[in-house]
């Protein structure tokens, strides 16, 4: 976020998707050498079940972003969210009948894997917009430029790297993966609240550091102990695949959360350029409604997480980078 907000500053803002490819090109680089090889094994490529699942998955997002400017009742809103409720009922079919499906769908009986993947999509659906509005609120608001507003949102960086790397593992070996789930979860729902008390008025330090290091804690809290239970909970072999679904669990609950909270924020005045009350009444809502989520996703996790034998206690066991993923 920090060199976002300095790439866009002093650079020109579309090169902020071009920093990824040199990043993607020393990953490729690094393979071979990293990367421990396996036995190789034949098997069949589901075309029909990627497209359904992909296209499915997409226009539920795309219904939902565009159903603030079109009407959640309007006839582009509900054919849309149909078609993506048919393509998304073919893509199970598909797997059911399938030799070899992109998704085995008995992997979703294995105990904690469905629960640990609804943690991550509420996670992802309350911790992405409070990053878009805590931006928005920063620069329309507080009236900061790219740069500085960046530079805003490093402590709650520092605070996440920090939290994942050393008081997550430490945390979930002592009180377990459900115990902290649960934890910070409830914590990212109080950071939230406290955020939603912006004040069109206000400044950094009274109403963005506080807050916004609270739910920074909260999310290097759940992230890794519910990345961990998804991963660990299916079968060795299929690693791979639970990896897969627990990524795609936490992107599109981000892709739906932050749509929604847009709604719901533009429902109350964030999309009155100039306005500077109406503008913070809109995002206050977004973060309120975000605390809604998180709540929901601790008490989810609370009830149907159970405690294993074994806690995974490493950041090691998700499928990548925690900061990028969270971030």
């Amino acid at each position: 976020m920090f060199l976002g907000g300095a790439i866009t500053e002093y650079i020109s803002w579309p090169w902020v998707f071009y920093v990824n490819i040199p990043i993607a090109l020393v990953a490729l680089a690094a393979i071979p050498t990293l990367m421990p090889a396996a036995a190789p094994r034949r098997g069949s490529l589901d075309l029909a079940g990627a497209l359904t699942v992909t296209t499915g998955l997409a226009a539920t997002v795309y219904a939902i972003v565009r159903a603030s400017e079109v009407g959640w009742g309007s006839a582009q809103t509900l054919l849309v969210l149909a078609g993506a409720g048919a393509l998304l009922a073919l893509f199970l079919t598909i797997q059911a009948r399938r030799h070899e499906p992109l998704v085995r769908l008995g992997i979703f009986r294995v105990p904690n894997l469905a629960a640990a993947n609804v943690a991550q999509l509420l996670l992802g659906a309350a911790w992405i917009p409070m990053w878009f509005f805590l931006n928005l609120y920063l620069q329309q608001v507080l009236g900061y430029t790219a740069f500085p507003s960046g530079a805003a949102l490093l402590p709650m960086t520092v605070l996440i790297m920090i939290g994942m790397i050393v008081l997550a593992p430490r945390a979930i070996a002592r009180f377990g993966p459900k115990a902290m789930t649960v934890t910070g979860l409830a914590v990212l729902a109080v950071g939230m609240a406290g955020l939603s008390l912006i004040r069109a008025g206000g400044n950094f330090w009274v109403d963005v550091l506080p807050a916004s290091l609270v739910a920074a804690l909260g999310m290097s809290l759940a992230f890794i102990p519910s990345l961990g239970t998804a991963i660990s909970s299916a079968r060795p072999e299929e690693g791979g695949l639970a990896s897969g679904i627990v990524n795609t669990s936490y992107q599109v609950g981000s892709a739906l959360g932050l749509a929604a909270m847009t709604a719901l924020a533009a429902s109350r005045g964030a999309d009155q350029l100039g306005n500077l009350p109406n503008l913070t009444n809109g995002f206050s809502a977004a973060f309120t409604g975000a605390a809604v989520i998180a709540a929901a996703g601790a008490v989810l996790a609370a009830v149907t997480l159970r405690s294993p034998r074994s806690a995974p206690s490493s950041p090691a066991s998700g499928p990548g980078s925690a900061p990028a993923a969270a971030g």
